[in-house]
């Protein structure tokens, strides 16, 4: 009897353990701009500089990135993490167009920017990993790329009524999906609603493939306006990362497939095994809590219910008389 709650506070004690620690592992990376001004945090770089009392950043061939590495694993096991960014920013084109502006997520910035001489101001090197989402204003649409500027997918905004270098603010939500391996964009006209559905572009990829498990990335807004007028000014920047359930499954685009193929797009499928083993590990785990959680009830109604107090029937005392004394 005097172990039971010696057992309680026990398994107490273990499941509080247990999920303090998923929830420091699952810890986020994130951070806000919506004023430049006496922010340490992010970097300049080329013709980037704060204008307007450092309201916006200014850019025409240049970049601004966050300098702290963020954590592309997360969590107990490790798991790729799932991210969000938001900009809004506005292009002018003046005389002629240049390239646009980039989101870039990179692994190592040491050789990926190379001033004016690519595209967006990003290397053409074979040898570089990243991923960037790119608003080119001399064809109008957006695409995404994975280190090499050949678009796996591209959207044409002229069909949303949408101008990337028209001088209009417009706002960008990007996210990226881990457990579907889905990456959405999002765009529209500053101060209108985040669109809900369907997204301007999306396409199926494993960044995983890209960054191994000991890998840190970084994350930026690139531009570059090949020698043309064109300008773009950056007003306000977030980005977050946060784990994704495991229920998402899906067969991605194999971004290195892709890339390393004979020159046709080859794409590479894996089978997948995965989905089957976590359903039978879901199935076991939910029927061993269960018996678990019916013996704990059952063990506790024992113990604690109340029972009726048993007592000592009554008889009546009869009275014995003695029929020798009558004769």
């Amino acid at each position: 009897m005097a172990s039971f709650p010696t057992s309680v506070f026990l398994c107490f004690s273990f499941f509080t353990f247990y999920f303090k620690s998923s929830s420091t592992a699952h810890s986020t990376s994130s951070f806000s701009f919506n004023n430049f001004a006496q922010n340490s945090s992010f970097t300049l770089h080329g013709d980037a500089k704060l204008v307007n009392n450092a309201s916006s950043v200014q850019l025409a061939a240049g970049r601004i990135t966050y300098k702290n590495p963020i954590k592309f694993y997360s969590g107990i096991p490790n798991k790729t993490v799932s991210f969000s960014t938001y900009f809004s920013f506005s292009v002018y084109s003046g005389s002629g167009n240049g390239d646009g502006l980039a989101f870039v997520v990179f692994a190592d910035g040491s050789h990926l920017f190379d001033g004016n001489n690519g595209p967006f101001g990003l290397s053409n090197r074979a040898d570089l990993k990243f991923l960037s989402v790119e608003f080119d204003t001399l064809m109008n649409h957006v695409g995404i790329e994975f280190s090499n500027f050949v678009s796996l997918k591209v959207a044409n905004l002229s069909i949303a009524n949408l101008g990337l270098n028209s001088g209009t603010r417009l706002q960008v939500w990007i996210d990226y999906e881990s457990g579907s391996k889905r990456l959405e964009v999002r765009l529209n006209k500053f101060g209108e609603n985040r669109p809900v559905s369907p997204p301007v572009l999306f396409e199926r990829i494993d960044l995983s493939k890209i960054w191994h498990k000991n890998e840190r990335f970084y994350v930026g807004l690139s531009s570059s306006n090949g020698n043309s007028s064109q300008v773009c000014n950056v007003y306000s920047w977030s980005f977050t990362t946060r784990q994704s359930p495991d229920w998402m499954h899906s067969e991605p685009l194999d971004p290195i497939g892709f890339k390393e193929g004979d020159g046709k797009n080859v794409i590479k499928i894996h089978k997948k095994n995965d989905c089957v083993v976590w359903v039978v590990v879901a199935l076991i785990l939910g029927i061993g809590l269960g018996a678990l959680g019916s013996f704990v009830g059952m063990f506790m109604w024992t113990i604690l219910a109340k029972r009726r107090p048993v007592t000592p029937e009554e008889y009546a005392v009869k009275h014995v008389v003695d029929e020798t004394t009558n004769v």
